[in-house]
């Protein structure tokens, strides 16, 4: 940071440019190609204030109200907010073992928001036949996939799959990226990389929203990437995450397995975990807090919500590791007194 003001305080006065400070833009150009395969040149590159403002700025460039958006279904629930909220048609698209099913996107859609790499909330890989037929779908359908590779950097297991952006061939794919999510959540440093046809006007837009990314943040990103601190900083952590990681699947496939069915993802901070018997979900988020635990329920997840709780987003990422077991105590307490474990089969 201290190189960073250093280098602030010799800057010529002025406007920065809305696309970013060049030296963060190659820094990041270097590391998504290591550490997701992605190939793109800075100047296809534009940083943001967070992922959250990637989305918001794609979406007031490429959507006017009613046009249609589809997105999976459960999803991100803030996208889905956000794109309603500039009055585009959000159509919930279903998604099952291998990610978003294609066959059943709109016709008429503008934009695919889609996280292929570890969905959002299930965790569950897009297969790499159904991420070829999605760009297939865009390219015929002159459409834009939004795709958003939240948590990639952290996984547990299983083949790794490039970035969907690596597949395209005919610059339909726009790539979200942020680092709050492997540094600290508030730190709101983010970026797209975006096909040279959409730069020009993304950076319009940009500049629109707030006129550009503050510069001490981005210099300070630019010497963190370029020195190699992030990638220590992932490869410390990831010993941690998947201890826990680790500890919290035990007791799902242990002594939780009767109410809880935890779902096969290998990658981010999180774990989704199916209901084996019918809660209502108020119930279940009030006898938790009751008992100091504060659920997140996969219900705002879906466009519409289900009768009853769909299942559980348990964390990871901040927790400690002592303190995994005794919250999940306080779990099974609560589920059992809602719900009784039916009888293991003999």
């Amino acid at each position: 940071m201290r190189a960073a003001l250093a280098a602030e305080r010799t800057r010529t006065p002025g406007p920065a440019d809305a696309a970013g400070e060049m030296p963060l833009r190659q820094a990041i150009a270097r590391h998504i190609a290591f550490t997701r395969g992605v190939q793109s040149a800075p100047t296809d590159i534009l940083v943001t204030s967070g992922a959250q403002q990637g989305i918001d700025l794609l979406a007031r460039l490429l959507l006017g109200p009613g046009a249609v958006v589809a997105m999976e279904d459960p999803g991100y629930p803030m996208a889905r907010a956000l794109f309603q909220g500039l009055g585009a048609r959000v159509m919930p698209v279903p998604v099952d073992d291998e990610g978003l099913v294609v066959a059943a996107l709109p016709n008429d859609a503008t934009l695919v928001y889609v996280t292929p790499s570890h969905q959002s909330p299930l965790g569950v890989p897009m297969s790499l036949s159904r991420r070829q037929a999605l760009l297939d779908w865009a390219a015929r359908r002159h459409a834009v996939i939004l795709e958003d590779d939240y948590d990639s950097e952290f996984r547990y297991g299983g083949q790794a799959l490039d970035a969907l952006q690596t597949l395209d061939r005919h610059g339909r794919v726009v790539y979200l990226g942020t680092f709050s999510k492997t540094l600290a959540a508030n730190l709101r440093g983010g970026y797209v990389v975006v096909p040279p046809w959409l730069m020009p006007a993304a950076r319009k837009v940009k500049h629109l929203m707030d006129w550009y990314t503050p510069t001490l943040l981005q210099q300070a990103l630019a010497r963190f990437l370029a020195e190699g601190h992030l990638l220590r900083h992932i490869r410390r952590s990831h010993a941690r995450h998947a201890q826990r990681r680790a500890r919290l699947l035990a007791r799902l496939q242990g002594d939780l397995s009767p109410w809880l069915e935890p779902l096969p993802a290998v990658a981010g901070f999180h774990l989704a975990a199916r209901l084996r018997v019918p809660v209502a979900t108020e119930a279940l988020v009030s006898m938790a807090r009751l008992a100091d635990l504060e659920l997140a329920t996969l219900d705002p997840c879906y466009a519409s919500p289900p009768p009853s709780c769909a299942g559980l987003l348990l964390g990871f990422g901040a927790i400690d590791l002592l303190d995994i077991d005794p919250a999940l105590d306080r779990l099974a307490m609560v589920l059992s007194a809602l719900a009784p474990a039916p009888p293991r089969p003999a």
